[in-house]
């Protein structure tokens, strides 16, 4: 998932940015990424971000089997019958934290969109506004919540809207 990420990165870096990238896939070398830059910018700092997130994982369960999750894999946080689970490719997995305490472990690319979820601002695809106000976010995979009133602001700035 993270060499997804990788090359998504490369490709905004290069249109946003006009940078000189040079992308190596090569499994016999251990991972690694480079930077050569003038100066500390916003996007130096998103990409060292990117690549120390990649590493964050949070374990989440599907009955009793226990799995491995990267934040970039997860769509998002919900919270349903007391319960918090996490949305992914792979379905929706229990976790074993409150959503107070994924809050403080997540990393940027995170936003709380109601009481009850932390959406991943990477796997939105659209949002559909209503007559009376509402904001609903539809994420890659199909799955949509609502944007809380209080919420709309905050999300509209993450996502320079």
């Amino acid at each position: 998932m993270l060499e997804k990420t990788m090359i998504e990165l490369y490709h905004e870096i290069v249109r946003r940015f006009c940078m000189k990238c040079k992308l190596i896939i090569n499994k016999e070398h251990e991972e690694e990424v480079l930077i050569y830059a003038h100066r500390r910018t916003r996007l130096t700092d998103e990409i060292e971000k990117l690549v120390a997130d990649g590493s964050k994982e949070i374990i989440g369960y599907i009955e009793r089997e226990a799995y491995k999750l990267s934040f970039a894999e997860i769509t998002c946080f919900v919270v349903e019958d007391n319960n918090v689970y996490a949305l992914t490719d792979k379905g929706k997995l229990r976790l074993r934290l409150r959503l107070y305490q994924i809050e403080k472990i997540i990393d940027g690319s995170f936003i709380k969109i109601n009481q009850s979820c932390i959406a991943n601002i990477k796997e939105m695809k659209k949002f559909d506004a209503t007559i009376s106000g509402t904001l609903t976010v539809t994420f890659k995979n199909g799955y949509s919540e609502y944007v809380s009133r209080r919420n709309i602001k905050k999300v509209k700035e993450r996502l320079g809207v």
